[in-house]
C-alpha cells in the first residue's frame, strides 16, 4: 500500500471526536466562567446587603442614644428649673 502526499496527522475516524472534544471543552469553559462570575455577583450582593443592615443597624442606635440623651438632657433641666423655683 502506498502512501500518497499529504495525509491528516488525525485520522479521519477520530476527527468527529476530536471535534466533539473540542466543542466539550469550549462548553465546559464557558459554564466555568458563567459559574464565576454568577458566584462572584452573588458574593457582591451579599457584601452589599451585610453593609446596608450593619449601617441600618448603627443608625438605629445612633437615633436611641440620642432620644436617651435628649430625655436625660430634659429631665435635668426640668430639676433646675425645679431647683431654682423653689
Amino acid at each position: 500500500m502506498e502512501r500518497h502526499g499529504c495525509e491528516p496527522s488525525i485520522p479521519l475516524k477520530y476527527f468527529d471526536l476530536v471535534v466533539v472534544v473540542a466543542v466539550v471543552e469550549v462548553v465546559v469553559v464557558v459554564v466555568v466562567v458563567v459559574v464565576v462570575v454568577v458566584v462572584v455577583v452573588v458574593v457582591v450582593v451579599v457584601v452589599v446587603v451585610v453593609v446596608v443592615v450593619v449601617v441600618a443597624a448603627v443608625v438605629v442606635v445612633a437615633e436611641a442614644v440620642v432620644v436617651v440623651v435628649v430625655r436625660i438632657t430634659v429631665v435635668i433641666r426640668a430639676m433646675e428649673v425645679k431647683i431654682l423655683q423653689a
